[in-house]
């Protein structure tokens, strides 16, 4: 049981990588170009992160799905197992 909750925290781990590094650096880029230009306006950064987070979808979207179908079907036939 110990060996399965590790597992899902890795693939919880490597699904939501792409999304988050990307929305991050994205956000530090924009937090940088505010405050070389002065910009102090709040909500300048929400649309280019959300952006960048659509486009990490779209690139990582089949990986991404294609990495938890494999965990959920190693899950199925490890059931088993379990009930032991």
């Amino acid at each position: 049981m110990l060996s399965l909750g590790r597992e899902a925290l890795w693939v919880s781990l490597l699904v939501a990588a792409p999304v988050l590094v990307l929305s991050i650096v994205v956000g530090v880029a924009v937090s940088v170009l505010q405050a070389a230009t002065q910009i102090s306006e709040q909500t300048l950064v929400f649309v280019p992160k959300i952006v960048a987070a659509l486009v990490a979808l779209a690139l990582f979207g089949p990986w991404m799905l294609a990495t938890l179908v494999r965990f959920t079907a190693r899950l199925y036939e490890q059931i088993p197992q379990f009930i032991r």
